[in-house]
């Protein structure tokens, strides 16, 4: 073997090894007691041995070292192998109920459909309430795309609507504790609970964009009124499953965007799979390129006008407000007009 083979794969090993410990390094940190000084002193530690033990064997002290980084890196995996996510915890206060529903034909009743009328990024008059739909009466589906991390990373948001002007958001999103905050670390380490939200535009995009400060997108989808119904189904069997069996939050693997895609999936088993899919803030252009946006439109256009911040921001409280921010927006000029 040559020596820039052994070269390349010694530094293939130390790259999985850091990675490996980088990992299990998380695991401790955020499945330690609630305390920031023992976090420190044990990830640090695991952290020092891991590092050490990659000293050349030729130094007395590293075999030990090694034996206590793989008996440690054991025990973690074994820990984090017995997590079990759980429907029973102190619930914030946004995510604390789960959507219960029940389907005869193409009526739906819903229950806790969230209706919050919030006064800060985490403050709100908490509001639950109960919706009727007609699956017959559904009549267009929106993409949402809000960026809160920069323009590869956006939370992806699903938007369904009615002839009678009404619609229904569902958002796919971590189930925090009261008083815990969101950290996509700690999604790859079994952290967070998932939770399927269903919510009214004026909660769940006003908060978004007038409260949290993120600039948000809305695109209509081009998809046939058949395959809207089985997607909104779908989302219904989500929450159903989600509510019977509770399943961890994972930021790479069962995200927003991911949820969307797997649901997507169930009726397009074509649609192929994409890096846009992990980089959510590029979804947009990736639906574009597989023809699902409202066609018509270069993709800059679609982008450009479906720009809503600035409306959200702008409408009334008490205001149409779903109305106000489609104004403008490519595919949605009969919605406006059948008002």
């Amino acid at each position: 073997m040559g020596v820039v083979v052994k070269r390349s794969l010694v530094a293939l090993t130390v790259v999985a090894l850091a990675l490996a410990a980088a990992w299990l390094g998380l695991v401790v940190w955020f499945h330690m007691p609630k305390r920031a000084f023992l976090n420190v002193i044990a990830t640090t530690v695991f952290g020092t041995l891991c590092a050490a033990s990659l000293l050349p064997s030729r130094l007395g002290f590293v075999e030990p070292i090694r034996m206590a980084a793989a008996v440690g890196a054991a025990l973690i995996l074994v820990y984090w192998a017995s997590l079990r996510p759980s429907a029973d915890r102190t619930w914030a206060p946004d995510v604390a109920r789960t959507l219960q529903a029940t389907v005869d034909g193409s009526h739906v009743h819903l229950t806790n459909v969230r209706d919050f009328e919030w006064t800060g990024p985490e403050r709100a008059t908490e509001r639950w309430v109960e919706r009727d739909y007609d699956l017959d009466r559904l009549r267009g589906v929106d993409l949402a795309l809000s960026y809160w991390m920069g323009p590869a990373i956006a939370h992806t948001l699903v938007s369904f609507e009615f002839d009678d002007g009404r619609h229904l958001v569902f958002s796919a999103e971590i189930r925090r504790e009261k008083g815990e905050s969101f950290s996509a670390f700690g999604g790859f380490v079994r952290r967070f609970e998932s939770i399927l939200v269903a919510s009214e535009e004026d909660d769940i995009f006003r908060v978004r964009t007038n409260w949290r400060g993120e600039t948000m997108h809305l695109y209509r989808l081009r998809i046939p009124p058949q395959a809207a119904r089985a997607l909104f189904l779908a989302y219904l069997d989500r929450a159903e499953r989600l509510d019977r069996d509770p399943a961890f939050y994972n930021t790479l693997t069962s995200n927003c965007t991911t949820v969307i895609f797997d649901l997507m999936r169930t009726i397009s088993p074509g649609l192929p799979a994409d890096p846009r899919i992990l980089l959510s803030g590029y979804v947009d252009r990736y639906a574009f390129d597989e023809g699902g946006l409202v066609p018509g439109y270069p993709f800059d256009v679609l982008r450009r006008q479906g720009d809503i911040t600035q409306r959200a921001r702008q409408a009334d409280p008490g205001s149409d407000f779903s109305r106000a921010i489609r104004d403008g927006v490519p595919g949605m000029e009969s919605t406006r007009d059948a008002r």
